[in-house]
């Protein structure tokens, strides 16, 4: 039976099957799913496991893995026999070998196996139908991008945390559907000690390990220093930041900015961690007018296509042009626009 790894949970309370198939190039929920099997597999008296790789398809050490699937334990009763196959490929002996396998698995032997993505025509394959027949197969596919801020969102709650929609969407541009980069980032918002999380409580979180902070930036461009916000960038490339935190720090500080040029009610969703700097920076940057803004909107828009893959070109070095206009109030070279 083809489940998903968020419905694995509620399908190992109604029982442990006798088979498992692991599917999927998501490291995530691949780790996930095979962890909650393990554990199952102890808790119902399986103490103890054999593990075998498969490195290439028509290779590997089948006639071993029938032998130990057929051994008598002299140690335990239950035992699980885990078969990883990281390049889904089993090969024509591997294939027999598998079917094969199924029929054994039982009370006593769990056959868990573990397979990288597996596209259409292996999963009509015969020994992948086999396994699905006779036990659970969890496919750990990638996280659609439109889906992955419904997935951080469940991921909090499992948490205990409230993310507000400016949190979901840093976190969503910052991880860029990377599950794992994601889940440790709200285990270290858990860690400390939030339970209502925030856009500014994403940017600590990020920064915070780092010698050098995306706030430090925002503060060095609207003083207009411009030496150190290109040393700071340069600290934060060199600490490993993501260059699509920094565009959003950026971003946040330049809407923040906007929000004192404007008359009017304020802009929904802004933020900013440098309001002490706002007037002055206000004061300095209104000669230049909207043209100004709508050239830092250009150079950011350019950055988000480079991050993305969307255009040609290095994103530090798109980030350097519109942090250097932004503290310098001036321009410096024409921003690329168009797609690669």
């Amino acid at each position: 039976m083809k489940t998903s790894p968020e419905k694995l949970p509620a399908a190992l309370k109604r029982g442990l099957p006798p088979v498992c198939l692991l599917s999927g190039d998501e490291p995530l929920q691949a780790g996930e799913a095979a962890d909650a099997i393990r554990a199952a597999a102890r808790a119902a008296g399986f103490t103890e496991r054999e593990v075998f790789f498969i490195d290439r398809a028509n290779s590997g050490p089948w006639d071993e893995i029938f032998a130990s699937a057929q051994a008598l334990s002299l140690f335990a009763s239950r035992r699980v026999l885990e078969i990883r196959i990281p390049g889904s490929k089993p090969g024509v002996q591997g294939s027999a070998m598998l079917q094969e396998l199924t029929s054994l698995a039982g009370p006593d032997l769990l056959l868990l196996v573990i397979t990288g993505e597996l596209d259409w025509t292996a999963q009509k394959a015969a020994w992948v139908q086999g396994l699905d027949a006779a036990g659970l197969w969890v496919d750990s596919a990638q996280v659609p991008l439109a889906q992955f801020p419904a997935w951080l969102r469940s991921r909090a709650t499992v948490l205990q945390l409230t993310l507000d929609d400016e949190a979901v969407q840093a976190l969503a541009q910052q991880c860029e559907g990377n599950l794992l980069a994601a889940s440790q980032e709200l285990t270290k918002l858990q860690l400390a000690g939030y339970s209502r999380i925030g856009v500014n409580e994403v940017l600590v979180s990020a920064s915070q390990s780092s010698r050098y902070d995306v706030a430090q930036l925002g503060e060095a461009v609207l003083r207009g220093d411009l030496s150190r916000s290109l040393r700071v960038l340069a600290g934060l490339k060199a600490e490993g930041v993501e260059p699509t935190l920094v565009l959003w720090s950026v971003w946040q500080e330049m809407r923040a900015l906007w929000q004192v040029l404007l008359p009017g009610p304020p802009i929904s969703g802004v933020w900013s961690r440098n309001k002490t700097y706002l007037p002055a920076a206000a004061a300095r940057l209104k000669p230049l007018g909207r043209a100004f803004f709508a050239r830092l909107e250009g150079r950011m828009a350019s950055a988000d296509r480079i991050i993305k893959g969307r255009q040609a070109g290095h994103a530090w070095d798109e980030l350097s042009l519109l942090v250097a206009e932004f503290a310098s109030a001036r321009s410096v070279l024409p921003a690329t626009t168009g797609a690669a």
